[in-house]
């Protein structure tokens, strides 16, 4: 009930849309009703005035034909008189038969105004004496004459009113003028029965309107609620809800967006809880092992002479804190970007040889065959020694932990135009085709029982990818599974060492970091 309060309080976008969507419609059809008006009043007038004009033409032609002029009264004072008395008859019967059919009054006056006839005969109570002298100063001046007027108050409303003048045709004089005027009931009659249907239909399309944009607007803002009520949980600390949507307008690639930013922040959710997991765990198996050994060398449970053995063994897990703590560091600092290169010369088959007698102990234990050092050549590379000296140490130390007992570990450098191929074999158990690609992952181990990896984090060949692509090469790895592994990196040589790094495949590394989230609670939950 909160979020519908909500959703149509004045805040809400649907409100808002809403709001601006029906002004529109409204003052369109209130401009289309305006324009409408306008054109049938425009139209009418035109209609009306061209009847009327052409009427009142008419009868001043007719009238001119059957008067005459005469000195009747006072000396060069013209009086409007008829032909003859059967004239003016007829005349009046013609002009009360014209009047009723096309529902007008007609009056004939002299030229100065005096009405001298009216038609029909049954208005008598609007015969005037004389029609206002405006009327006639208009059509002498003009020759024709059209408003719409009560003429001086004649009339109790406005009429249309048309005059011409009358012309003897003997003398080519005017005499007098012809007046016609006629109710404008009829068509503003027309006009508010067009308004009233006009309006009913707007009032109809605009409820219609209103109902199609509100289901519209409602639809859209759908996922951007679910975006508003999604983030709302992400600031919880829920990761797991995503918008569904399946346009493909803009508001289907930010629901996309949205939701691939929420698969991101999903997965770096569990990479942390993970890495604090696995770093709580990591750092709690030395730890006790430290303090459990340094206590009983203490309270005297250890006796003296195996107190040097376990002294080493305290000594090792030193170590590996150490080697723990320095790759978080290098890790934290290849992702914030914060690691600089120390770019030196230095000779390759060396640091291998030198690491290779770190772990000689191991290897003669373990019986391994060591191939391919007699083959190879000096191999001077430019690049970060102690960082790619870290590469090699991991890729070794994981060579010898996986290699069955009286197995081989082959080593080659390759030198090309351009670049170092560096290449280690081991024999072993190898890697499944469905775990091949996510090796590279953080915390991804392959062995889930950690029956053989007991002491590793699973950050060192993801550490070991990041450094070589910080010198613009890449890592690769195949394995032929139940039989061997195989890892093969290059750096480009230093006359190309400097181009811009190759760019990390995002999806890919996302793909091998929730994997490794999974096997890293499946570990925890075996332990």
């Amino acid at each position: 009930m909160k979020l519908k309060n909500k959703f149509f309080s004045g805040k809400s976008l649907f409100l808002k849309y809403m709001n601006v969507s029906v002004l529109i419609v409204f003052f369109s059809f209130l401009v289309l009703g305006i324009i409408l008006t306008m054109t049938i009043s425009s139209y009418w007038l035109g209609e009306r005035k061209i009847i009327l004009d052409k009427r009142a033409e008419n009868i001043a032609e007719y009238v001119g034909s059957n008067v005459r002029v005469g000195s009747v009264f006072r000396e060069n004072d013209d009086e409007f008189r008829w032909l003859s008395d059967e004239h003016a008859e007829y005349m009046a019967m013609f002009l009360n038969m014209f009047a009723d059919d096309s529902d007008a009054d007609i009056f004939i006056t002299d030229k100065h105004g005096r009405v001298v006839m009216f038609a029909p005969f049954t208005s008598a109570d609007y015969f005037p004496e004389y029609l206002p002298q405006n009327i006639m100063t208009s059509v002498a001046s003009d020759g024709s004459y059209f408003v719409k007027d009560d003429m001086n108050g004649i009339y109790e409303t406005e009429r249309y009113i048309s005059a011409r003048p009358i012309n003897n045709l003997s003398s080519a004089s005017v005499v007098g003028y012809v007046v016609i005027t006629t109710d404008t009931s009829d068509i503003e009659e027309f006009t508010d029965m067009v308004l009233r249907i006009f309006l009913l239909s707007a009032i109809a399309t605009l409820a219609m309107s209103i109902l199609a944009i509100g289901l519209f607007s409602y639809n859209m803002m759908k996922p951007l609620r679910q975006m508003s009520q999604a983030a709302k949980q992400f600031g919880k600390g829920d990761f797991n809800i995503r918008v569904s949507y399946s346009g493909d307008d803009e508001i289907g690639e930010l629901a996309v967006a949205f939701n691939n930013m929420a698969e991101s922040l999903s997965a770096s959710e569990v990479t942390r809880k993970s890495f604090i997991a696995n770093v709580s765990h990591e750092l709690k198996t030395p730890m006790t092992t430290i303090a459990g050994f340094i206590d009983g060398i203490l309270d005297g449970t250890i006796p003296a002479e195996k107190q040097n053995y376990y002294l080493h063994i305290v000594s090792d897990e030193v170590k590996r804190l150490s080697r723990l703590v320095r790759s978080m560091l290098d890790l934290s600092r290849i992702d914030s970007g914060e690691l600089k290169l120390n770019y030196q010369s230095f000779d390759l088959l060396d640091t291998l040889v030198t690491i290779i007698i770190t772990f000689e102990k191991e290897i003669e234990n373990k019986k391994i065959d060591i191939r391919g050092l007699d083959t190879i050549t000096p191999k001077t590379v430019y690049g970060d020694k102690d960082l790619l000296h870290q590469v090699v140490y991991n890729l070794i130390e994981n060579a010898v932990k996986f290699t069955n007992v009286g197995g081989y570990i082959e080593f080659n450098i390759i030198e090309s135009l351009e670049q170092f191929d560096f290449v280690i074999k081991n024999s072993g158990m190898g890697i499944k085709d469905s775990e091949i690609d996510l090796v590279f992952g953080r915390f991804y181990k392959t062995d889930k029982s950690r029956s053989k990896d007991k002491k590793g984090l699973g950050l060192g060949l993801y550490l070991v990818r990041s450094i070589i692509r910080l010198h613009g090469g890449d890592i690769s790895a195949k394995s032929f599974y139940g039989e061997y592994t195989e890892f093969d990196f290059y750096i480009p040589k230093k006359s190309v060492a400097k181009k811009p790094e190759k760019k990390p495949d995002r999806k890919q590394e996302k793909k091998q970091d929730r994997s490794a989230d999974d096997n890293t609670k499946q570990n925890e939950n075996q332990e």
